[in-house]
């Protein structure tokens, strides 16, 4: 017995067996009739690779050669017998041979029978099938001639002229004569005609309709193209009559006759036509009058830019010459709908008529005359929709051509960059100064909580104000617009946090707008600080609601964004003021300390000298918050808000006070170094000349005047305090500098 492999037991990656027949090897697949090896292979080898194949494949050969092996041995006793049981095999094999050839031969006749009556079959069902088609292009090509003989026949029954009976019935209408006797038959009898004309054209039209459907199926005949001049001068024949009575349906607003000319012109598709006409009889003539091509038709002689009376005058005539039409076109069930006289011939021709006769007012280089005449157009675009029977009916007429191509012309983006241009320009020409300007009604003894007091101030609430205005804002420029507004909120904050930038580092050479800051008083400061204040009310009160008001058809999402963007810029105000705050602080606070720089004299006068011990306070005491009272008590303070003073008071005595410890406390250090050396030199000259002190002598030592002194000062300083409203004992630079120059008895309470 031949050596077999075993079968395969796979082990996956954890080390758990896996079923050994993957999920694309299928053992059916040798099964199927149709199988083949070379098919069977390319298939698998686009996704699995050619080893992985070939054991695959060899595993299977492996497994099937076991299972031959088991079945042998399972049965091996009827294989053994199987030869035995074998007897005159051959003979069995000729005797049944002998009727299978028989059985085979009358099969062969049948089916050379059933083979030649099916050939026969199918020849006579191909030959009915082309009879069959051959007769249905012969019945097409009858029914396309008697199609065109009675389009001829029935345009040679068409009444009169137009121009023959159209005129002997227009005399007596154009000139009022109803109230005659002979004029009233004449104009039934004109009605009539022109009802019984379109009828026929109709019928006329619908007959066209079914000839270009035969003419589609079969226009490569020569039947047919032997008739495509009479096919042709029938059309054109139609075409000339058809677009006659339309225009005298149109000229005596003849509903029936109309209504049957645009079923006509339906039927032969032909909308464009109709509406072609429309436009050129009715509407381009009235179009003209209102808005002369030429200035040679112009009746003042002066072009006009403005559009808001000829819409007024164009809306009067659709209004008495154009809604009998309109109404018929869209009348329900009417099957007319196909046709928008809205657009493809009204608004058409005020597309035409507009660039030709008034080209100055699509110009957004006027741009007050530009929005204007934009916001005029969208009011006359809304009294057209409103002829529109259904929201689906608005819709088209939005998406057509025409439309898109009148809504080009207006260059809205020209004029916002127009405007940005305007609005940004002066606010920034405003910034570039070297110095604030205040407003000229804005004086202290008139002051306002709510009014602005700087030019560049109320530059921004104007610019920002006619981002919004009536006479500037476009609805679908509103996104731009808000930026804008926040653009221009920005560059202010910019302009101020620049100059006090600049004002901290002592230059305004990075930034030549940042130089009014560094030129600024601390009084100019108040202006600012109070501007922002009002700035910011505005902005988030009536500004906000105001822009809320003229957005309010948007989302609730949209004006939630807004609304946080708007609060947004007019927070980057509000978070200048604790640096203005400090700007306005440092400045008082170096004024101060021009006069605290007289305590280094102190040492100079009580050093070496003979002087008593001091008595009373230093005259300088009485300068050093002069500047910050005097500041607190002008006019320019009234701007503050109680809020804004207290901060103010408390922020610079608490500096003032800590550069005083500072310098009160290197006058001491430095005196008492000095007495030490002093006093060991003295000492020392003593001890060499072998003379002895007298204690008494020198009881009261220059450090304990020169405190002494300091300390008189620093109770006049907390007086002073006092005076302005601040706690002394409060400030924690105060009572060190208490303990810093008061005696020791005095130390544990700070008396003032």
């Amino acid at each position: 017995m031949a050596d077999l492999h075993p079968p395969r037991s796979p082990i996956d990656v954890f080390g758990d067996p896996i079923d050994s027949e993957p999920l694309w090897f299928k053992k059916t697949s040798f099964l199927q009739q149709n199988f083949d090896s070379e098919s069977y292979i390319s298939d698998l080898r686009s996704f699995v690779p050619f080893e992985n194949l070939r054991s695959e494949l060899r595993s299977h050969l492996s497994s099937l050669k076991n299972e031959l092996v088991e079945l042998i041995n399972r049965d091996y006793a009827d294989f053994v017998n199987l030869s035995t049981k074998l007897v005159d095999v051959d003979g069995a094999i000729l005797r049944m041979r002998a009727p299978l050839t028989e059985l085979r031969e009358k099969i062969s006749i049948f089916r050379s029978s059933v083979d030649s009556s099916l050939a026969a079959l199918q020849n006579r069902l191909r030959q009915r099938a082309e009879a069959s088609a051959a007769r249905e292009i012969l019945e097409r090509l009858l029914d396309t001639f008697h199609v065109v003989s009675k389009v001829e026949k029935l345009i040679k029954e068409l009444p009169i002229m137009p121009a023959d009976w159209s005129s002997t019935d227009a005399a007596p209408l154009e000139k009022g004569s109803l109230s005659n006797g002979n004029a009233q038959p004449n104009a039934e009898n004109g009605t009539n005609l022109r009802e019984t004309q379109s009828m026929l054209l109709e019928r006329i039209a619908s007959e066209m309709n079914r000839l270009k459907f035969y003419i589609s199926h079969a226009q490569n005949l020569p039947f047919v193209k032997n008739m495509e001049t009479r096919i042709q001068s029938a059309s054109l024949l139609l075409d000339g009559s058809l677009g006659h009575c339309f225009v005298a349906g149109l000229e005596h607003r003849d509903a029936n006759a109309i209504y049957n000319c645009l079923r006509a012109y339906a039927a032969i598709d032909n909308t464009i036509g109709a509406e072609e006409i429309f436009r050129t009889t009715v509407v381009s003539p009235m179009i003209q009058k209102i808005i002369p091509h030429s200035s040679s038709q112009m009746v003042g002689g002066a072009i006009v830019d403005e559009l808001e009376d000829d819409y007024e005058q164009i809306m009067q005539f659709i209004e008495k010459d154009c809604k009998f039409l309109l109404e018929i076109s869209s009348s329900a069930n009417s099957g007319l709908h196909i046709f928008d006289f809205l657009a493809n011939s009204i608004l058409k021709e005020v597309l035409l008529a507009i660039p030709k006769g008034k080209p100055g007012a699509l110009s957004p280089g006027k741009p007050i005359k530009f929005l204007k005449n934009y916001k005029s157009s969208l009011r006359f675009l809304a009294y057209l929709e409103g002829y529109c029977p259904s929201r689906s009916a608005v819709t088209k007429f939005r998406s057509e051509t025409v439309y898109i191509e009148f809504m080009k012309q207006w260059n809205i983006g020209v004029y916002f960059s127009l405007r940005f241009q305007d609005i940004a320009g002066a606010l920034d020409s405003a910034l570039m100064v070297s110095t604030i300007t205040l407003v000229q009604n804005s004086r202290p003894n008139q002051c306002n909580a709510r009014e602005l007091t700087l030019q560049q101030s109320v530059t921004l609430l104007e610019s920002l104000k006619s981002c919004w205005k009536e006479g500037v804002l476009l609805f679908s420029c509103s996104d731009k617009f808000l930026r804008l507004s926040l653009q221009l909120l920005s560059r202010y904050s910019a302009w101020l946090s620049s100059g006090l930038t600049a004002r901290k580092a002592g230059s305004g050479s990075l930034n030549p707008s940042s130089g009014w800051a560094i030129s600024a008083s601390p009084e100019d400061f108040i202006y600012v600080m109070h501007d922002i204040g009002c700035l910011v009310m505005e902005v988030n009160g009536d500004y906000l609601q105001h822009i809320l008001q003229l957005l309010s058809s948007c989302s609730a999402e949209v004006l939630d964004i807004v609304k946080h963007s708007i609060v947004q810029g007019g927070k980057s105000l509000e978070d200048l003021v604790p640096d203005i705050m400090d700007t306005m602080i440092e400045a008082l606070v170096e004024k101060s300390v021009e006069d605290l720089r007289q305590l280094k004299g102190i040492t100079t006068t009580y050093r070496m000298t003979n002087k008593p011990l001091p008595v009373r306070h230093s005259p300088y005491v009485s300068g050093v918050l002069r500047p910050l009272k005097a500041f607190l008590d002008g006019e320019h303070a009234q701007y503050l808000t109680r809020e804004a003073r207290n901060e103010l008071l408390l922020g610079a005595a608490e500096r003032i006070t800590g550069r005083y410890n500072e310098m009160a406390a290197d006058v001491v250090n430095l005196a008492r170094k000095t007495e030490s050396s002093l006093l060991r030199i003295r000492q020392g000259a003593q001890r060499r000349a072998g003379a002895s002190s007298d204690p008494s002598e020198h009881n009261i030592s220059d450090t304990d005047k020169i405190c002494m002194q300091l300390f008189l000062d620093v109770q006049e300083y907390g007086r002073n305090l006092s005076t302005l409203g601040v706690e002394a004992t409060n400030i924690p630079a105060y009572c060190s500098l208490w303990q810093c120059v008061a005696p020791p008895e005095k130390q544990t309470q700070i008396t003032i």
